[in-house]
């Protein structure tokens, strides 16, 4: 049942994601409308989805990629909305929602059949670890999204005559505090999902740090996010230089994320 309503909530993105780009070019409010709706309906069913995968595997479903991935479509998508009706960017949806599309198509086509999970992952700090970690994540793909925002209306100014993203993108001081206020939420998320995994490792392993690959990579995207919030707030980074280690950043993440976990062995890949 959760793979109906998974396969539901992939036409919705679909959908929405189509409706935002024809907004972006049209500019249509019936269209951006449309679109949110959409967002809205796939988002509903998405939770659904997760609730009924939940049932399905008798514990919080975040222990595969495609779980993972899943609820990190989620999040994404959560995120966006609250940013839609909080800072009233609609052609955020432009960039976002292809995003969150992306990422739960990727979840739809991994393997979802229900395994024997690892000893070890039998715990309550499952929960609370992935879901620090992934939320972090999601903030990052906002900053993500904000910097290459950011550099497209950048490059738009700089020409002398700019062309039509111009007239549809955000200001750069917009786009700069998007990435900022995403920055500064995400950041305590991903911090505190290190030290929840470290405590989770000195409980099942009688060690905090393990220096796996994953782990490795993971101190590598905290100091570029830490170097980052710290230029911003010290240094007075802003521009083009804090977008471009946005991007940078959210690439670090989806390889530790994704790539790691494809590519190496251990209790930090997926099953």
């Amino acid at each position: 049942m959760s793979a109906i309503f998974l396969h539901i909530t992939v036409i919705s993105y679909f959908l929405a994601a189509g409706a935002f780009l024809i907004f972006f070019y049209s500019k249509s409010k019936r269209v951006g409308v449309a679109g949110t709706a959409l967002v809205l309906v796939g988002f509903i069913t998405h939770t659904a989805a997760m609730a009924l995968r939940a049932q399905e595997v008798g514990h919080l479903p975040l222990t595969s990629l495609h779980e993972a991935m899943t609820f990190f479509s989620w999040t994404i998508t959560l995120l966006f909305l609250i940013s839609r009706y909080k800072y009233r960017i609609e052609i955020l949806g432009a960039f976002v929602v292809p995003l969150a599309f992306i990422t739960l198509g990727y979840a739809a086509v991994l393997p979802s059949e229900v395994r024997p999970i690892l000893p070890v992952l039998k715990s309550s700090w499952l929960a609370i670890h992935v879901t620090l970690a992934v939320l972090g994540n999601a903030a990052f793909a906002v900053t993500f999204v904000a910097g290459i925002m950011y550099l497209l209306q950048e490059r738009q100014l700089k020409r002398k005559k700019p062309g039509a993203f111009y007239y549809r993108l955000p200001s750069l001081e917009v786009l700069d505090q998007l990435g900022y206020r995403a920055l500064s939420f995400g950041f305590p998320f991903q911090t505190l999902g290190i030290i929840t995994g470290s405590l989770w490792a000195a409980y099942a392993f009688g060690s905090y740090w393990r220096w796996d690959p994953k782990e490795t990579f993971t101190l590598i995207t905290w100091f570029i996010y830490a170097v980052l919030l710290h230029g911003r707030l010290v240094v007075g980074w802003r521009g083009r230089r804090a977008a471009f280690l946005c991007i940078v950043g959210f690439c670090t993440v989806m390889f530790t994320f994704v790539g790691l976990s494809l590519l190496t062995e251990g209790y930090h890949s997926f099953q």
